[in-house]
């Protein structure tokens, strides 16, 4: 199942101020990326166990529209159709959006910011941000949390990943292994301060997950799911 999208061929977006790094790394690291992240391999039964705990939630409803917020190639729009949530997904990067089109071709997916939603007020029954705030600074988080509330339907639901911690890790190395010399940098919070960005655009924390660190992961990873009122 599939929301309306922009055709491929439309005109893409400029990104917001200080995104256009962002854009060109994803850009850059589309391809190497899809390939090497095609599912939800990457994360633990923890994390998964949060995001089946969020399409439950908004499926209860019936027929439910979730927008993948930062969706990068479209691996957990996937996850999330399959568990029969009506999915769009949006990504700044129209190359990442490229292979989600390529990998998902039955599934509605298009550019834009998360800071500048191109969609209207009270669209979706949920909305999952799953490790796609990490690359906006702290200036920049309440503005993504209002918009995730203004296109959230009441008793919608989000879900929002992230790196646990305090911080700017540098991630660029990750990608030379794949040959690519890119900037690329993300953000570590805390869960108080994303519980109090919700609370702050009128959104009840229902639960939250936080994990420790494993593998070569350098921090704690941490996941909220949260209520429209």
């Amino acid at each position: 199942m599939s929301l309306a999208a922009p055709a491929p061929g439309a005109s893409v977006p400029s990104p917001p101020g200080g995104y256009v790094g962002v854009r060109r790394a994803y850009d850059t690291v589309a391809q190497d990326y899809a390939a090497y992240f095609p599912d939800t391999r990457a994360e633990t039964s923890l994390d998964r166990a949060m995001v089946d705990a969020f399409a439950e939630a908004v499926s209860s409803g019936g027929d439910v529209r979730v927008l993948d917020a930062g969706c990068g190639t479209g691996r957990m729009s996937r996850y999330l159709a399959d568990r029969g949530c009506r999915v769009q997904g949006v990504d700044l990067s129209p190359g990442m959006i490229a292979m989600a089109r390529r990998d998902n071709p039955d599934l509605a997916f298009a550019v834009g910011s998360l800071s500048e939603l191109p969609y209207p007020d009270d669209r979706f029954d949920g909305v999952l941000l799953w490790y796609s705030i990490i690359h906006t600074p702290p200036a920049g988080q309440a503005r993504i949390f209002a918009e995730v509330a203004r296109i959230l339907r009441p008793g919608g639901h989000l879900l929002v990943g992230f790196q646990s911690g305090e911080g700017i890790r540098d991630v660029s190395g990750a990608y030379r292994r794949f040959g690519h010399e890119i900037q690329l940098e993300r953000h570590c919070y805390r869960p108080d301060q994303i519980a109090a960005h919700l609370a702050a655009v009128g959104l009840r924390e229902v639960s939250r997950m936080v994990r420790r660190a494993r593998d070569t992961e350098r921090d704690d990873h941490a996941a909220l799911l949260a209520e429209a009122r």
